[in-house]
């Protein structure tokens, strides 16, 4: 007789699964994306909505024809750009050798000779890199409860002198999404996803639920078996109930479907839902993104392989009252 296949239920995918440290994620990837000043711009989720826009995918079925599309809006107020760290590779990862800051109360530049002396000694400067040290503005936004500045690292081109040119001009003054992204652009999305507590092996890993003598004695949403009596352990491989949720995600290629100023012409009757008006410079996306309403977006070029960019035509936005969903 033939052997009966029984392939493992639920997914072992990132493993192990445990609480973020920090919603300000950390993009950790050292591939760059070519043509870039900056690697990236944070932003705050604001909610979703849909659109009426041409599709201009050239292998669609409704290709020229206007289609209802579920975008997710971002709101971007400007970032300022607080200092400039220098790296150094070395045997054991990335060094941090010496930092600028900006003037504080003032849109001047700092004193950039640690960092110039430091290249100086440097033979090989493809060994360093620049880093530009950004902070958020949650006061400017009005559905954000948060006083505290978020302080992150974004990535430069990778050319050392050039960096180094275009960091002094930025120190200390505003940097906004229009300097960093543009409309039609494809784009990769990392946040914290939204935390769901301590949750069963069911929802947690996906596993199936018992059936027939274990599921009439009621305890069907649970693991056959947690191991052999040899050896007398629990394996790591075993789905088993933990935290759910609140880890640091990445969705890949999303693309940008308008970059806007102001806020009202995507904010619904009323605001958005659990969050309110959009005042500042925002973006629109095409689908949804991880996390929560108010949870800290942080917005890089897409490296994976992607269409040509392609400014899009949206005929209308809606702006329908959310209050009564």
């Amino acid at each position: 007789m033939p052997k009966r296949h029984r392939p493992r239920r639920g997914s072992l995918a990132y493993s192990p699964r445990k609480r973020a440290r920090s919603e300000r994620c950390r993009i950790k990837r050292e591939v760059l994306a070519a043509g870039r000043k900056l690697q990236g711009f944070a932003g705050f989720k604001a909610g979703m909505t849909h659109l009426m826009m041409i599709d201009d995918n050239p292998f669609s079925s409704t290709k020229g024809m206007e289609i209802a599309v579920p975008a997710t809006i971002i709101e971007t107020p400007p970032l300022r750009a607080e200092g400039v760290r220098l790296y150094r590779m070395t045997n054991y990862g990335k060094h941090a050798v010496t930092e600028v800051w900006a003037r504080s109360g003032t849109a001047g530049g700092g004193d950039f000779m640690p960092i110039e002396e430091a290249l100086k000694h440097t033979p090989d400067l493809r060994q360093v890199s620049l880093h530009l040290i950004v902070s958020t503005r949650p006061e400017a936004v009005s559905g954000v409860p948060k006083k505290k500045h978020d302080l992150m690292e974004i990535k430069m081109r990778g050319e050392v002198q050039k960096d180094l040119e275009y960091a002094k001009e930025l120190l200390g003054k505003e940097l906004r999404i229009k300097d960093v992204l543009k409309e039609g652009e494809y784009v990769d999305i990392t946040a914290v996803t939204k935390g769901k507590g301590t949750q069963g092996p069911v929802k947690r890993w996906g596993i199936m639920t018992l059936i027939g003598k274990s599921a009439r004695s009621g305890r069907s949403r649970r693991v056959g078996a947690i191991g052999g009596w040899t050896p007398a352990r629990v394996r790591w491989r075993v789905p088993q109930l933990g935290q759910t949720g609140y880890q640091q995600r990445t969705e890949y290629t999303k693309r940008i479907l308008k970059i806007g100023e102001h806020g009202e012409e995507v904010t619904p009757k009323g605001g958005f839902l659990n969050y309110g008006i959009v005042r500042n410079e925002y973006i629109v996306l095409k689908g949804s993104v991880p996390g929560p309403k108010k949870r800290l977006i942080r917005i890089t070029p897409a490296l994976r392989a992607h269409p040509k960019p392609v400014t899009p035509v949206i005929e209308h936005i809606c702006t329908r009252s959310q209050q009564g969903v």
